[in-house]
């Protein structure tokens, strides 16, 4: 029976100075923090059994995805189903102090954190990632497959593949920018879940728990190693 690890890769940092939810919204490229780790990302894993390499059609994750496909000889292939989240808070300032939860209107969104009253539904979103992740097993079997995408996406299908409930809080994601979530079968069977951040020291640590990339300009350094580890499947 063949071994397979698909590698869920968040992509790098956004150049991102106002802090906007872009969510789905085109035009958001990564900064030059964010080039840089895509490339470190491509130095460290350049040289394993890739043979198929996927992203969401967002700019950031094809970008992030570049390197990677380039050291592998591979070309990048699309999959919307490992797009990011859908939110109808996209294209707006997103922060307590002040940001669009200030506003009165946008309370009648929250009110079902379960769902999330605000977005694509958690079993949505892990129904296509899971969809996405089994077909990338079938294409690289034997082999390895990265498919880069985005942080609730990545999150949520690590949650479903665990048996966890969907219900978190986005603080405690386990899934920074440019880190690996990756699932290994033996078959079509998860045995295995793993974690790694081969960019953890080019993090600021003021985005480290961030929801997404702000980029803009952080210079103090993060000192964390990466961190690998895993996870058996209940």
């Amino acid at each position: 029976m063949s071994q397979t690890t698909v590698h869920l890769l968040r992509h790098g940092e956004v150049y991102n100075p106002e802090g906007i939810l872009y969510g789905r919204a085109p035009g958001f490229f990564l900064s030059d923090r964010g080039l840089a780790m895509a490339e470190r990302v491509a130095e460290r894993i350049g040289d394993r059994d890739i043979s198929y390499v996927v992203a969401s059609p967002l700019e950031r994750a094809q970008q992030t995805a570049a390197p990677i496909a380039k050291a592998r000889g591979v070309d990048v292939a699309t999959d919307d189903r490992v797009i990011e989240s859908e939110n109808i808070f996209e294209g707006r300032p997103f922060s307590v102090g002040d940001g669009v939860l200030r506003r009165p209107s946008a309370w009648r969104h929250l009110w079902n954190p379960f769902k999330p009253s605000w977005g694509e539904p958690y079993g949505q979103i892990a129904a296509r990632m899971w969809a996405g992740v089994m077909d990338a097993r079938a294409a690289a079997e034997g082999h390895e497959a990265v498919i880069v995408s985005h942080q609730l996406p990545i999150w949520v299908c690590r949650l479903h593949a665990e048996k966890r409930r969907f219900l978190h809080d986005p603080r405690r994601r386990q899934c920074t920018l440019c880190s690996l979530t990756s699932f290994t079968f033996e078959g079509t069977e998860l045995v295995s879940v793993g974690y790694a951040e081969p960019v953890g020291d080019m993090i600021p640590e003021a985005e480290r728990r961030a929801a997404f990339s702000s980029g803009h300009g952080f210079t103090e350094p993060n000192d964390l190693d990466a961190q690998p580890g895993s996870q058996p499947r209940d």
